[in-house]
């Protein structure tokens, strides 16, 4: 079974945001899938997609902090910035962490560890709604082990 959607995500201010639940709301053929891979591809230069800590807020507030030290948006060096001081040290983010993220699907579920949570990290302050394309693939009657 193939099943591709697009999902829009709801516009965040900048920093890291869990949007697990999000995403498995955008994804009705999830529950028939036994054995399979979620591929997630975000369609913007300016925000990412981990995997990560999802049960303590400070992790995400730690990784924006650090990312903000990281690449600040004051660098003498950066030429792009019509689109404003946020937006080229987004782009450069967004490229360390990468737009893209499989996800092991298990008995209709995203195979996802105790603590785990499929973040969307925004890395403009103010970077509107984004957009993903959801590929699931997978097996309606395989078996999990």
């Amino acid at each position: 079974m193939w099943d591709q959607r697009e999902i829009t995500l709801a516009p965040r201010t900048r920093g890291f945001h869990r949007v697990t639940d999000e995403i498995v709301a955008g994804l009705p053929r999830l529950a028939e899938v036994r054995v399979g891979l979620l591929h997630l591809q975000l369609l913007h230069t300016s925000a990412s997609l981990t995997l990560n800590e999802s049960a303590d807020p400070d992790v995400r507030h730690d990784m924006d902090a650090f990312l903000r030290d990281l690449v600040p948006g004051d660098l003498p060096y950066f030429r792009h910035t019509l689109e404003g001081d946020d937006d080229m040290p987004a782009h450069v983010a967004a490229s360390l962490l990468g737009t893209q993220l499989t996800v092991a699907v298990r008995e209709g579920r995203l195979a996802l560890g105790t603590w785990q949570g499929i973040w969307l990290g925004e890395h403009r302050d103010r970077g509107g709604s984004r957009r993903l394309i959801a590929t699931l693939q997978g097996s309606m009657d395989g078996v999990s082990r």
